[in-house]
């Protein structure tokens, strides 16, 4: 029995998820609204740890944001699939197998966010160019 076309043309369809629900793809406001997050979450704990100077300051202090984003980036998503900012958006990251992302991947997958580029070259399913080269997909957690 074949499907009809009609079926299978909303987004995440080609890769095997749910139109909607758990394990649906995560909207484009729900992965801005945890990026936001993550960045001023960021911004708050690298001031505490090492001064307001991160916020104006050049030096190694102007890296401290990125390299609290990395971190709780990159060990958030390799723990719970998601990030800090994620959990709160109720999105998460896994392996289009459905299997968790893992270490290597997660290290691997902030490492391309903190670049920039491979996270707005985005491809078909709302995949970044990360997602893409590591086999993930951003979805719903509700």
């Amino acid at each position: 029995m074949s499907v009809p076309s009609e079926a299978a043309e909303y987004p995440g369809s080609t890769i095997g998820l749910p139109e909607t629900g758990r394990g649906s793809l995560a909207s484009w406001w729900a992965r801005i609204a945890a990026l936001v997050l993550d960045w001023g979450a960021s911004m708050i704990v690298a001031s505490f740890l090492f001064g307001p100077g991160v916020l104006r300051d050049g030096g190694w202090r102007a890296w401290m944001i990125l390299a609290v984003f990395f971190v709780q980036s990159a060990v958030l998503t390799a723990l719970t699939g998601s990030t800090f900012g994620q959990l709160l958006a109720r999105i998460g990251v896994r392996r289009l197998d459905g299997r968790p992302l893992g270490w290597i991947r997660a290290l691997a997958r902030t490492t391309m966010i903190c670049l920039v580029l491979p996270t707005v070259v985005i491809g078909a399913e709302r995949r970044a160019l990360n997602d893409l080269v590591l086999d993930s997909v951003v979805v719903n957690l509700r």
